[in-house]
């Protein structure tokens, strides 16, 4: 009998707490984007090979919040999330998963962005060794007024080899490691691998970076970027001239980063274009 009675007074408390969050706001200021950031979520990748990635994520989620109410409510970000961190991702699928965020906080607008390593086994260019790379990838998905938007990036490291060092030193050059960081748009029914974007990323460097080298694999990569010498502005309008005629990119932005290895500062360049859809179809 006592425990029947505590249970119905717990009941009448909750029931009697008061939602501050939705109490009337007399500002007049609409929020563009309030929510949860540095969450840590585990996620499920899918891979090009079929098998699956398990990766820790760090997640920002938002959605905008009308004048009239006072705040959001933090709590139910958290809730759906852990939903999601069970199911298998492809990149686009995140869109599910803000649809329910949005429609859990009575939005009209939301954002969800998840950042991770993602781990490719990758073989030295001679020796054929095998050892892990990990990339800084990022999915991110944006809602407003029911039209749906997916952004995928990925930070690749990369050498260069500066063209005007080589010409003018009779011996060597000087070269560093770079940054490309490139984040494509895509429509929801299409797929670009990570596998692939980096492959693509990879090959407008002077030459890829690897995560373990011998001295034959040293050799090979060292005369390779003599071979291939590249400014950050050549290795920019390669990337841009990829991404152009890549038949299922609609926008995409690209940075590239030198860290230039004789000079006090980095070389930088960057570029953002949208493609004309209906033209490209024609």
């Amino acid at each position: 009998m006592r425990c029947k009675f505590l249970t119905i007074l717990n009941k009448n408390k909750k029931e009697n707490m008061k939602d501050i969050q939705n109490l009337k706001d007399t500002r007049n200021v609409d929020i563009q984007k309030v929510g949860i950031k540095h969450i840590d979520v585990p996620l499920i990748i899918q891979r090009k090979n079929s098998s699956n990635q398990v990766v820790c994520a760090k997640a920002r989620v938002s959605v905008s919040l009308p004048r009239d109410y006072k705040g959001t409510h933090m709590s139910r970000f958290v809730e759906v999330l852990n939903e999601w961190q069970h199911k298998n991702l492809l990149g686009v699928d995140i869109k599910g998963c803000l649809e329910k965020i949005i429609q859990n906080l009575d939005a009209e607008s939301g954002e969800l962005q998840f950042k991770f390593k993602y781990f490719l086994e990758k073989k030295s260019p001679v020796t054929k060794l095998s050892a892990q790379m990990a990339y800084d990838c990022t999915f991110e998905g944006r809602i407003d007024n029911d039209n749906y938007k997916f952004i995928l990036g990925v930070q690749v490291p990369v050498t260069t080899l500066c063209p005007c060092s080589k010409e003018i030193s009779d011996n060597g050059a000087h070269n560093q490691r770079a940054f490309i960081t490139v984040k494509v748009s895509y429509d929801e029914d299409k797929h670009i691998w990570l596998e692939d974007l980096i492959t693509m990323i990879e090959s407008c460097a002077s030459c890829p970076v690897y995560p373990l080298l011998k001295r034959e694999d040293e050799k090979f990569v060292t005369e390779k970027a003599w071979d291939n010498p590249k400014f950050v502005e050549d290795v920019l309008r390669d990337v841009v001239v990829k991404l152009r005629e890549h038949p299922v990119v609609n926008e995409f932005e690209v940075e590239c980063e030198a860290f230039e290895s004789i000079h006090n500062h980095s070389a930088w360049a960057y570029q953002q274009e949208k493609k004309d859809i209906a033209k490209v179809a024609k």
